[in-house]
């Protein structure tokens, strides 16, 4: 089969699709032909070497964190799953793999792909989407009537938080680039700022923050209100081991009104968010899609920011239908 691996650190051009081993299922594991995988933009670090000390695998490293596809095969003690069943997913925590024409994963990995979203579409939330539930729902217990600010909004997961924000009936703010703002907005926030133009101190106060950029974290928790709560979901990638140190002391410090955490769903929660697509509280936001060919462009263009939503691999050809939100 084919998958997209790398062999050292680097710029994206370390990307390649390689020839490798079929997998097969393990006890508890269900293997998935993935249809569709979506690119991450914390993977950026970690293919470039900045996150090294994170991980002890070896090479050659895959990449994707998230997937859609169908059931292959179940391994033993699986019953819940059978041939044919179209399903969404996460690979295990902290590691990679999911743009490749097969995975094998932990059910507790999967949920039932949300029924009005065809497979291409749904690739795109599953990693995005429970981190930003997560946050709202666990982390920061958004309330209505809350105010809810989004820095970052219009990435793949602010762009979810927006969304989720607005259902959960906050009052949301939403910070995003020139072009991007009345964009953001039509995804459903009160109001729509280019960051650019908006300091902080022009802002507040607000009851929870969900900060997907990772800079100036002082100033923006300088920002809530008397019982607020902000939710660091980003690193400062400029300046990597500074900023994991400062965002850790901070949560520890004021582990109530600062918080962060690694996104590590149980099937619970992807199949909570698979009822929230289905009830129409999210829609999956796709500025591009590639084949595995185009990784190395995919990389790039992420780098270079300014994308809406998710880049998403198409890995098997001809999956039809799209109901996501465009990016374009």
């Amino acid at each position: 089969m084919r998958a997209v691996q790398y062999d050292r650190y680097g710029s994206p051009e370390v990307l390649r699709v390689d020839e490798v081993p079929m997998p097969r299922p393990g006890a508890g594991e269900v293997l998935v032909e993935v249809h569709a995988a979506s690119v991450d933009a914390g993977e950026m670090a970690f293919r470039a070497g900045r996150m090294r000390w994170m991980t002890r695998a070896g090479f050659p490293r895959r990449t994707g964190g998230d997937f859609a596809g169908r059931v292959v095969e179940a391994g033993a003690g699986v019953s819940e799953w059978r041939t044919g069943d179209a399903v969404w997913g996460l690979m295990p925590h902290l590691t990679f793999g999911a743009i490749a024409e097969y995975v094998a994963v932990p059910e507790r990995r999967l949920s039932r792909a949300p029924k009005n979203l065809s497979l291409l579409d749904a690739a795109a939330l599953p990693v995005s989407g429970t981190t930003a539930l997560t946050a709202l729902r666990d982390k920061a217990q958004l309330a209505p009537g809350e105010r809810l600010l989004v820095r970052g909004a219009a990435g793949g997961v602010g762009s979810v938080a927006v969304q989720l924000g607005k259902a959960l009936g906050a009052h949301v703010t939403a910070l995003a680039g020139a072009r991007n703002v009345d964009w953001v907005a039509e995804l459903g926030a009160d109001i729509a700022l280019d960051y650019r133009t908006t300091r902080p101190e022009d802002l507040g106060p607000f009851d929870v923050i969900v900060d997907v950029v990772g800079t100036d974290l002082g100033a923006y928790q300088a920002r809530l209100a008397r019982r607020g709560r902000l939710i660091a979901l980003a690193f400062d990638t400029d300046r990597i081991i500074p900023s994991v140190l400062g965002t850790g002391l901070r949560a520890a410090v004021r582990p109530r009104r600062f918080k962060l955490f690694s996104n590590d769903p149980s099937a619970d929660r992807i199949a909570e968010l698979a009822r929230a697509v289905e009830a129409g509280d999210v829609r999956p936001v796709i500025d591009a899609v590639f084949p595995m060919g185009g990784i190395a462009e995919a990389h790039r263009r992420l780098e270079a920011g300014g994308v809406r939503g998710k880049f998403v691999i198409e890995v098997r050809g001809g999956v039809a239908g799209s109901l996501g939100f465009r990016g374009c």
